[in-house]
């Protein structure tokens, strides 16, 4: 540690002596800022040169930071221009700059950069569906029309470096323990389910996606692969809007109005979306070799269903902001969701063989359903100093959400499927709930550097109630079952106390640092009903993490990275429920399970060439105690729980660019490759595991204006077979095309949508292979869908509004059951 604070003091030593030579010399020097003049967000690489009015020549240039700031230093007395220049923007020259003995520090203020075809009052001018900040890749979902009247899942697998299983099951890299936040804050739903989440999120009010590969020690330690943040659209012009968006199509149909009003120092924003899923067939199939250690034998189970799901989801929001002052401002909002599921499997045949003799059959119908409700209040109080960059503000959250997880199975009479044996149901009734309150504090210590402090505390407390029930025949009244083990209450609370520390330095013109510290201290209570209490022992995390930067000429960038991350184990690994919709394959949560520790290397380089880009990264990440599915069988049932047991190592190459063949034609993709290295050091000769291997994963989008208001975009996804500790799963592909047309000066929209339409279903196999088991399962999907898409927005905005503002992040929680540990 002392290592660490010995560089920082030699760096900022180092630019102190600079800032010293250069203070020596009678030269000026001029400031300013650069932003989007619709959005107010920072332009971060916009190009700065300084021409010699007399000349005409560039005798200076330098790049913004990730502030839009920049300084043009050592400018000698006279009049210059001052040229801005940015891809996908419009090159603008500000006259008439002078620097004298009596004016040597220039500000120019703010400088506003529009797109080739946008205006003040609402932006039709088309951005890069991929941009790349200082620590972070964006995707521009508002600018692909393709994702209409689809949800997150959708919107996500177009984003570079992550990919989303056909579960909706979300990683980085090949890496599941992602954490998701929604506009920047953590939210109870998020937590229990990233699935689910993402499946409620409708694509259509997602502005962009921002991929945090290497997140700054102000953001929670938890998330071992990185952050997604996703950024819903907001309106912060002046006036009243109202949009409608419709979506209707052969899979499903949504509706979504959202409406905002603002006036002088105050806003509103209302917005609800409804969507509904139907007509989702598909087939179900598993063949699966149990051998029993304590008999000694071996069944064969042959299992398969035709399936069918509906679901259906709704969101909404209500935002409030005020500006007290120019220097103090109150944000809120109150977010309301709710989801329903209903999977179902019919006439579920299971035929067990020994010795190729058919010793057991079952027949059954099964329904799974799985619905929740969330809300989320948010509350942030923000003040500006009137020294640029420094702030603070105090923000606090609360955020519940409930949910139901129920299976119910008509054992059927094997002789006349019509005919009802028996039923089997599980209740199982849970909530995450989440309080929040988080302090920061940002400082500069002089143009080039700045210190950012914050604590931060997060209450969680998790309840998860479950309970067996059979009856006799379709229609007898259910009877709990006596047992422990079936029927119990289980609560886990967790309180995480956090302080952090960033550093951020600009020096040697060219070169950026960012280094910081972050120390949380977790304690957990948990119990059983009749006060029965799992023992966890708390425990402290010290995560120090490391950006380096260098701009290099025409905007190009170099960037190396090193943070260290822990992951939380969720209520999906920790649910001591049993999941045994089918009987042949049950999963049990494990209360006791321990964080994991992951260490993440990255190296990257950015290029800019005319109006197109591309960046290249290479990253190695190391995980000690991953969580890992343990995999024992009982008689004919494999029976899967999770344990610290694991050592996950990857390393790979990312590529995404994006090519501007004319003002009209974009192109874009990436590439996504990886060698993971998988092992469970279980002594046991039975249960060890590893495996290892290479995925490859892609994707590809492309638009094109044809004209008159007629518009052509397209995308495709590819993920190859993914590699698991004992076995892989197979690729998968999507893709989609859509036509559009704009009408009443682009107020609105009509347009028509394809997906996945010379190819009918998607086949998704498992291979699992053990001493002790050998399963392979698949399930197979009809996704081919055709829709028409509508929007059409009312109203006038007429002024823009800059404000900052602060979110909340519970960046923490291991979320997806479905990870590289299978």
């Amino acid at each position: 540690m002392k290592y660490f604070f010995s560089l920082i003091l030699f760096i900022t030593a180092l630019s102190s002596g600079q800032a010293q030579t250069t203070d020596s010399i009678p030269l000026g020097k001029i400031t300013g800022t650069v932003v989007d003049s619709s959005s107010s967000e920072a332009v971060e690489f916009a190009s700065i040169g300084l021409i010699d009015k007399s000349t005409g020549k560039i005798i200076n240039g330098t790049i913004t930071d990730s502030a839009g700031f920049f300084i043009l230093e050592q400018v000698p007395n006279g009049t210059y221009q001052v040229g801005v220049r940015m891809v996908s923007y419009n090159d603008i020259t500000l006259n008439n700059i002078i620097v004298s003995n009596e004016a040597n520090d220039v500000s120019i203020g703010t400088v506003r950069i529009a797109s080739p075809t946008s205006t003040v009052v609402v932006v039709e001018g088309k951005r890069d569906l991929i941009t790349e900040e200082v620590d972070r890749i964006v995707y521009n979902a508002e600018n692909d029309a393709t994702n209409k009247g689809g949800d997150a899942t959708d919107v996500l697998r177009k984003a570079p470096l992550l990919t989303v299983d056909m579960d909706g099951n979300l990683s980085m890299r090949g890496n599941s323990n992602v954490r998701v936040l929604i506009n920047g804050k953590a939210s109870a739903l998020t937590a229990s389910s990233v699935a689910d989440a993402l499946k409620q999120i409708p694509a259509d009010q997602i502005k962009s996606v921002e991929v945090i590969t290497s997140p700054s020690a102000k953001y929670d330690a938890e998330g071992s692969a990185g952050i997604v943040n996703i950024v819903l659209k907001k309106n912060t012009l002046q006036g009243f809007s109202l949009n409608v968006d419709a979506s209707a199509g052969i899979r499903g149909s949504s509706l979504g109005l959202n409406g905002a009003y603002r006036t002088k120092k105050m806003g509103f924003s209302l917005g609800g979306h409804g969507r509904a899923g139907y007509n989702i067939p598909g087939s179900f199939e598993n063949d699966q070799n149990a051998y029993d250690q304590n008999s000694g034998t071996s069944t064969r189970t042959i299992q398969q269903a035709h399936t069918q799901s509906v679901m259906g989801f709704g969101h909404y929001i209500f935002g409030w902001d005020y500006d007290i002052d120019s220097t103090n401002s109150i944000n809120a909002s109150v977010k309301y969701g709710m989801r329903q599921m209903n999977n179902s499997q019919t006439a579920l045949s299971s035929h067990s063989y020994q010795n190729e003799v058919l010793i057991n059959e079952s027949h059954r119908d099964v329904k799974t359903v799985n619905a929740n409700q969330s809300v989320d209040v948010n509350l942030t109080y923000t003040h500006l100093f009137k020294q640029p960059r420094k702030e603070f503000s105090i923000l606090g959250l609360y955020s519940r959400n409930n949910s139901d997880n129920n299976f119910t199975n008509r054992i059927l009479n094997n002789a006349d499927w019509s005919q009802v044996n028996s039923r089997l149901k599980n209740e199982n009734h849970g909530y995450n709930q989440e309080s929040t309150i988080q302090m920061d504090y940002q400082q500069p210590l002089s143009k080039n550097q700045l210190l950012e402090v914050g604590a931060k505390n997060i209450y969680r407390q998790v309840y998860s109630k479950y309970e067996f029930f059979t009856a006799l025949g379709a229609d007898g009244a259910y009877s709990p079952i006596g047992n422990d083990s079936l029927n119990n209450t289980f609560r886990y609370n967790q309180n995480i106390t956090a302080g952090y520390a960033s550093y951020t330095l600009n020096f040697l013109k060219t070169y950026t640092l960012k280094a910081g510290l972050r120390y949380e201290y977790t304690t957990i209570n948990a119990q059983y009903q009749e006060d029965r209490e799992v023992t966890i022992p708390s425990y402290g995390v010290l995560v120090p993490s490391l950006n380096v930067s260098k701009k290099l000429e025409n905007g190009n960038m170099v960037k190396a990275s090193y943070n260290r991350r822990i992951q939380r184990p969720s209520m999906q690994f920790l649910n001591p429920n049993v999941q045994a919709s089918n009987p042949y394959n049950i999963t049990v949560g494990n209360p006791e399970l321990r964080p994991e520790y992951s260490n993440n290397y990255e190296l990257s380089y950015s290029t800019y060439f005319g109006r197109s880009s591309a960046t290249v990264s290479g990253f190695m990440r190391n995980t000690e105690g991953s969580i890992q599915a343990v995999r024992d069988v009982r008689g004919d049932t494999i029976h899967t729980t999770y344990a610290n047991i694991g050592n996950e190592n990857a390393y790979g190459l990312n590529l995404f660019s994006n090519i501007s063949l004319s003002n009209r034609f974009t192109l874009g993709g990436g590439i996504d490759l990886y060698y993971a290295v998988l092992s469970n050091n279980n002594p046991d000769p039975f249960y060890n595991a590893s495996n290892e291997g290479w995925v490859l994963g892609g994707r590809i989008n492309g638009s094109f204006d044809i004209a008159r208001g007629w518009g052509l975009q397209w995308f495709a996804f590819y993920r190859g077979n993914q590699v698991q500790l004992q076995g892989y799963q197979t690729s998968f592909g999507m893709y989609s095309l859509n036509l559009r047309k704009d009408f009443n000066k682009k107020k609105g929209s009509i347009g028509f949508g394809a997906e996945n339409f010379f190819t009918p279903s998607i086949k998704i196999r498992t291979q699992l292979d053990s001493p002790l088991l050998t399963q392979s399962s698949s399930n197979v999907m009809y996704n081919m869908n055709f829709k028409i898409n509508f929007s059409y927005r009312i109203g006038k905005m007429t002024t823009e509004k800059k404000s900052r503002k602060k979110t909340i992040n519970n960046d923490d929680l291991k979320t997806n059951s479905d990870n590289n540990s299978q």
